[in-house]
């Protein structure tokens, strides 16, 4: 501890019950020692509101703020006449926008930064994937044969910028929904049409006295969710794999014992790559490798934490230290010497605990600063300078250290980078490059179905454990599994992400895993890279054999540990395109209302897909392969094929079909 911290006494948490990270609880018992308040300490003192669990309240005007009875929701209505249907519906509808928000203003940016950099004005980053970059504006109709990339480039920019400002019209990656989905949409009047616009209206519809049917600000929802998953973030994850590389499989360790403590130990935690790009830069400076050799360091060791953590280590193989419920914990080890932060996720707590242990905290985006806390502005024309300057400041806290060192010696190994194009070459190779072996073990019965597990951590559940069973159980029963954010790393650490996970599969996974080489759990990126589990739904359904629209597949979705507006936009917009979603934790609904049977039945029944709820993971897992199985059925595939051998002239057979 520094001397001048005053240490307070911490009520002991049952570090059971709170976490199935053997790494986060070595370190919350040495907070409580320390007398070191985290958010699992917060969560455990403070109960959360049950009126505005179930979203029973409305404070959008001031006659109010009103509450109604959870337990009679019609016994009584706000001052304005409000229902609790509207009530709930308009609280849902403006998680919806503020998570829309969120990656939107994330995917504008990457955006705007792919502009500077295609015309040279930002000369730090490149085009590192110019095949993504064509391919990605072929699918868009843009015109590649015979064309200088630049130029390809700005058209492409000018086509998806439509996606946040176009008042009129589809955003232009309508064009990869599945023909099916595409009618369900326009049927249903929910095509977005720019993600600034919905924002706007959904926001406006929600305001008191304004759209009071609980079913039209639904149809709202969807449309700005949509624009989302369809536009915002699948803009942020195509123009990253442009800009910094596609992911491709590399093994990646996780955990603190990523920490080394005779190097100088850097983390950054947050959403945006360019800033995780520079470092990697800054970090491998001869000169800065130079003064932290000065200062009596062996290296610089760099590890990331949270989404942007998860794309570096999908892209580079960057050591990954922890998930959300992890990084205020993992500053309590005394041997993080500075932890960088951009956007989203980031605990203002962080800031008492990098006191208590002197890391050098640094915010670097102007839209999060936290008080008392240095900032250090991150300029895309002149990125060094921010990134520099974080190392800097790790070194002199390296050089200065007066706290001793405990480093969990927990490190877990696994692979990690499987882009949805990785995922078609791995599966037909160079030359024969398809989803069509993925689909043609579904329908024989070797893969029952494909499963997202995604989202975050929640100190109101165990920290990992209804991810880890949940998983278990679904690859037990022959799902395959596709990961995001911080699930991705409650896996790794369970070792789901070794291809010796395989041997826990079921028999026709594991067969399939064996003979590609791959793990039953695939690791996607960060949360932004949903958007890669769409494309790939799609690509399913274009390829042929599984249903005409997203909500024919054998699919489902679950965030078991939810806890941020993110994750309901995330959720509506899987739902609004057909998948089946199963959140945990808790929902924002009272059960039985109009609106929840809309949302848990109704939406279906339109052609969408719908919302399932439940903290047990048996049962969510239950819930996901009942659905799989119902949609296996309607398919007429619910019934194994007889497995056969194939010679090679069957297989030319197959080639040719």
């Amino acid at each position: 501890m520094e001397k001048d911290v005053k240490i307070k006494e911490i009520k002991p948490l049952d570090i059971k019950s709170v976490t199935t990270c053997d790494a986060t609880a070595q370190m919350l018992k040495k907070a409580e020692k320390d007398g070191v308040e985290t958010a699992h300490h917060r969560a455990a003192s403070m109960k959360a509101c049950p009126i505005g669990a179930v979203s029973a309240c409305c404070k959008h005007c001031s006659m109010g703020p009103c509450r109604l009875n959870s337990k009679d929701p019609y016994g009584k209505v706000g001052v304005c006449g409000a229902t609790i249907d509207t009530i709930q519906s308009r609280n849902f509808g403006r998680m919806v926008a503020t998570g829309t928000a969120a990656h939107t203003d994330h995917g504008m940016s990457m955006l705007e930064l792919f502009k500077e950099v295609v015309n040279g004005h930002i000369k730090e980053y490149s085009i590192k994937d110019p095949i993504k970059l064509e391919e990605v504006a072929a699918s868009l109709g843009i015109e590649v044969e015979d064309r200088e990339i630049k130029d390809i480039a700005m058209d492409l920019h000018k086509e998806l910028e439509r996606t946040y400002t176009q008042v009129e019209g589809e955003i232009p990656f309508a064009k990869r929904v599945p023909e099916k989905t595409l009618e369900t949409w326009r049927k249903h009047n929910v095509v977005p049409r720019g993600a600034m616009r919905e924002i706007m209206e959904l926001m406006h519809r929600t305001h008191m006295g304004v759209d009071q049917h609980y079913e039209n600000i639904t149809n709202q929802c969807s449309r700005t969710a949509l624009a989302d998953g369809w536009g915002g973030s699948m803009v942020a994850t195509e123009i990253s794999d442009i800009l910094f590389g596609t992911p491709t499989p590399v093994p990646g360790d996780v955990n603190m014992g990523c920490l080394r403590e005779n190097e100088v130990n850097i983390v950054i935690h947050g959403h945006e790559p360019n800033l995780f790009e520079s470092v990697l830069a800054s970090v491998d400076d001869p000169k800065l490798l130079k003064t932290a050799e000065d200062a009596g360091a062996e290296g610089i060791n760099l590890v990331g934490m949270c989404c942007s953590g998860a794309e570096m280590l999908s892209r580079h193989g960057v050591p990954h230290a922890g998930n959300f419920m992890s990084t205020e914990t993992i500053l309590v080890t005394g041997a993080v010497d500075a932890m960088g932060v951009d956007v989203q996720c980031i605990k203002q707590g962080l800031a008492q605990v990098a006191d208590c242990y002197g890391t050098k905290l640094f915010t670097t985006n102007p839209r999060c600063r936290i008080e008392g806390v240095d900032h250090i502005s991150f300029v895309e024309h002149d990125p060094r300078a921010c990134t520099d300057a974080i190392v800097k400041g790790a070194i002199d806290r390296f050089k200065n250290r007066k706290v001793p060192i405990e480093i969990p010696n927990i490190k877990n190994s696994g692979i990690h980078g499987f882009s949805m194009e990785y995922i078609n070459y791995m599966l037909g190779g160079t030359f024969r490059g398809s989803y069509k072996p993925l689909n043609e073990n579904i329908i024989n019965g070797r893969i029952r179905g494909v499963a997202g597990v995604v989202g975050c951590t929640n100190p109101r559940v165990k920290q990992d454990w209804v991810h880890v069973e949940l998983v278990k159980e679904l690859i037990r029963n022959d799902v395959l599994v596709v990961q995001t954010g911080c699930s991705q790393i409650a896996l790794a650490k369970a070792g789901l992400y070794r291809p010796e996970a395989a041997a826990m599969a079921g028999p026709g996974l594991s067969e399939v895993c064996e003979t590609v080489g791959m793990p039953p759990v695939l690791g996607l990126g960060s949360c932004a890279d949903n958007s890669r589990i769409l494309t790939a739904c799609s690509e399913m359904v274009r390829t042929g054999g599984l249903g005409e629209s997203l909500a024919d597949l054998p699919v489902a979705g679950a965030a078991p540990e939810w806890m941020s507006e993110k994750a309901i936009a995330i959720g509506q917009y899987f739902v609004a395109s057909g998948v089946y979603t199963v959140f945990g934790v808790t929902y924002p609904i009272i059960e039985g209302t109009k609106f929840y049977e809309h949302l848990f039945g109704g939406l279906e029944e339109m052609g969408f897909g719908k919302w399932g709820f439940t903290a047990d993971p048996y049962e969510m897992a239950r819930m996901m392969i009942a659905h799989i199985d119902k949609k296996r059925k309607a398919l007429g595939i619910d019934r194994a094929r007889e497995r056969v051998m194939m010679d090679m002239a069957d297989r030319q057979k197959l080639e040719a079909a």
